[in-house]
């Protein structure tokens, strides 16, 4: 063989095999720096922002993390960019920075980064379909305590900060001065949340403990019942053998005398040998219906009320459900639904789950003006503005208008997208704003082309049919332009 074919083997070799040691490489670096990471972040939060990422490359100390979509990359900087380079250079010390790149390729599947739920499963018990209820000893039923509701789970705000620092306080030492532990307060506001994490946290330090968890209705129903069996003296026992009574809505017992009588005494029983009683209602103890000896015997322990989250806290609420139900969603929407939808926690997360089904049905990202028109169709408000402060549109959007909307969504500014520009965070946004100039503004491909620094029409050609094709072949990229056609008032 010649030196010259020598030389091009090799040439070739070295060219050929590099990449793929380099994949290999890059996925293994990648999966330890999400093992560095994941023990420090909130799983839903973890699942949401690092599935579909991985190293595309690297160039000299800079390290090339590459993202699904544009909306994740603000995310990544503001959040985990620091934390995601310190975990790397403890990895590797010669990488010095790194950098995000939007790869919709990545998109596809874990076939070109780390399959996250492979390699980072939920160690949560899982709660058997349809299993409602659990056997405790002495032939006890108890309602299942939900591994979903726990303390840390739980948002605290000003509306609801003693009552979360009670039942920590219970779960740290049951029986002690926060005996019995009363919260009240209106349907939705977390109450059950907070009973069953409570539960669930005397659990976790006392894996023995017997909790009983019920209601004042089932309660009422099993005294009827051992009434008519003539077994009374069955549920007074089971009932007085419990380490912990956790009984909800509890001015069901107005008007039922027995069943009030039946109560106190298992009540004082549990009291006298220190067992943790924790009761919720829908008003405080002195506006319930009851008997004034059962009414003082709640008096005498903490009292608690959870009423309607501020601002603040319903904003947190959503962020985290929206991260809990991997939905990216520009904070402005969830901002609007925290300043409308105001009376309880219940209601936030229904009206949330509306906007998971627009995104997974209609295949359009939530935007302000789509939830607007969800919540007026919630609240049965058939008006001209949609029930909720947006006119329907009069006239058509302008250019300048079409590139704010498209700079708000991905987070660039119109600047960037004016000019001239190559990486792909620009790029994108600057040809959905062709389409959409040249699909419902009517501007010919030179308008559009003078418009954007004088250039040449064909280039606008091929940018409105090269998003043209991404948007076929991306479902995602699809949902996205949607939105802003909708914020835009281009479709309905």
């Amino acid at each position: 063989m010649s030196s010259a074919s020598s030389s091009s083997a090799t040439a070739f070799a070295n060219a050929v095999a590099p990449p793929a040691q380099q994949t290999v490489h890059h996925d293994t670096l990648w999966l330890q720096v999400l093992t560095s990471l994941e023990p420090h972040i909130p799983r839903g939060e973890f699942i949401t922002w690092f599935r579909e990422t991985a190293v595309l490359g690297r160039e000299g100390d800079t390290l090339i993390i590459g993202l699904p979509i544009p909306m994740a990359l603000n995310w990544h900087m503001e959040h985990y960019q620091q934390r995601t380079l310190d975990a790397v250079r403890s990895i590797d010390p010669t990488i010095g920075t790194i950098i995000y790149k939007i790869d919709g390729q990545l998109k596809d599947g874990p076939a070109k980064g780390v399959d996250l739920l492979q390699h980072f499963p939920d160690q949560r018990k899982r709660k058997l379909p349809g299993r409602q209820e659990v056997r405790l000893p002495e032939g006890l039923t108890s309602k299942v305590l939900s591994d979903r509701y726990t303390l840390e789970s739980f948002v605290v705000g000003s509306n609801n900060r003693l009552a979360h620092a009670a039942c920590q306080a219970v779960a740290e030492s049951p029986g002690g001065k926060y005996n019995p532990l009363f919260l009240y307060g209106g349907v939705g506001l977390g109450k059950t949340h907070l009973l069953q994490a409570t539960g669930n946290a005397i659990l976790k330090r006392s894996h023995r403990a017997t909790i009983l968890y019920t209601t004042a209705e089932d309660f009422t129903n099993e005294v009827v019942e051992a009434i008519r069996m003539q077994k009374m003296d069955k549920v007074r026992h089971r009932y007085r053998c419990v380490d912990v009574l956790i009984i909800d809505d509890v001015q069901f017992l107005t008007n039922k005398e027995r069943t009030q009588e039946e109560f106190f005494h298992t009540f004082n029983t549990l009291y006298e040998e220190r067992k943790q009683i924790i009761i919720s209602a829908d008003r405080p103890p002195q506006e319930l219906d009851l008997e004034d000896r059962l009414i003082s015997r709640f008096a005498r322990g903490m009292i608690a009320d959870v009423s309607q989250p501020d601002y603040e806290t319903r904003l947190a609420i959503l962020m985290e459900k929206a991260a809990e139900y991997e939905l990216f969603l520009d904070r402005k929407v969830l901002e609007y639904i925290a300043e409308h939808v105001t009376r309880n926690v219940r209601e936030l997360e229904g009206t949330l789950m509306q906007a998971v089904a627009q995104y997974e049905l209609e295949q359009c990202m939530p935007t302000v003006q789509s939830m607007g028109g969800i919540l007026g169709k919630l609240r049965g408000e058939e008006k001209e503005d949609d029930g909720v402060g947006f006119e329907k549109s009069k006239r058509q959007a302008t250019l300048q208008e079409t590139l704010e909307a498209v700079s708000r969504y991905y987070s660039v500014s119109v600047q960037d997208m004016m000019g001239e520009s190559r990486v792909r965070e620009i790029l994108l946004p600057r040809q959905i704003t062709m389409h959409l100039a040249k699909k419902y503004i009517n501007m010919s491909y030179e308008n559009i082309g003078s418009a954007f620094g004088n250039r040449d029409h064909t280039t606008v050609m091929n940018a409105v049919k090269k998003i043209q094709q991404h948007m076929d072949a991306d479902t995602q990229l699809l949902r996205e332009v949607h939105a802003i056609e909708k914020e835009l008032g281009f479709v309905k």
